[in-house]
């Protein structure tokens, strides 16, 4: 069974991508709020995510779930044992974080859980009714724990724009080692910070 997936995005779609792993291209069904955290990533880009590997005899094709996280990937499987909430349906739900999800359930707040796709009040209380008591761990994911967007779009076109154009290096050479700073360091979080970072690898390199 497939638990966990690591390689290069060949493509992305609304709801899905397609991850090159041991010269295998696997099509990942994502959450809304998972795909939304890999808004920067283009093709070649590396992903990681954990996987919910869903197969039953009414659905031989197998269909490959993804998650950044462990814990979010346990929450869904919490999720799934939800009365008439079956694995698909689970997926297009979580439009919201998981925290967010598990607090309302926590707090009884049928309002907020009916603002997820696909929930509506009857759906809610059954949510409630199934899980509340139950959600403490997963109300304490820590905000933003979920892989955000390198902070390329603050400071790292200004250094790139440095490195290209007044220090002379290729675009191509200049990006990979940007990237290859954030990677190292995704604390970064100055012009200062990772030009020290891109200096210190290549110094070594």
């Amino acid at each position: 069974m497939i638990a966990y997936i690591q390689g290069p995005l060949i493509k992305k779609d609304e709801d899905r991508v397609l991850v090159l792993a041991n010269q295998i291209g696997y099509e990942v069904l994502l959450p809304a709020v998972v795909m939304e955290t890999l808004h920067d990533k283009a093709a070649g880009d590396e992903v990681v995510l954990h996987i919910f590997y869903h197969q039953t005899e009414r659905q031989p094709k197998p269909t490959l779930i993804g998650f950044n996280l462990e814990v979010e990937k346990e929450f869904f499987q919490r999720f799934i044992s939800v009365e008439d909430i079956g694995p698909l349906k689970a997926v297009k739900a979580l439009s919201m974080p998981v925290r967010d999800i598990a607090r309302a359930i926590e707090k009884k707040d049928v309002k907020a859980l009916q603002k997820l796709k696909g929930i509506g009040n009857r759906t809610a209380q059954k949510i409630i009714a199934t899980l509340a008591g139950k959600m403490d761990k997963f109300a304490l994911i820590r905000k933003g724990e979920a892989p955000t967007p390198a902070p390329e779009e603050d400071f790292a076109g200004l250094v790139l724009d440095v490195l290209t154009k007044q220090l002379g290096h290729k675009p191509t050479d200049a990006k990979r080692m940007v990237d290859e700073a954030l990677k190292r360091n995704p604390a970064i979080g100055s012009p200062e910070e990772l030009f020290d970072e891109i200096y210190r690898g290549e110094e070594f390199a």
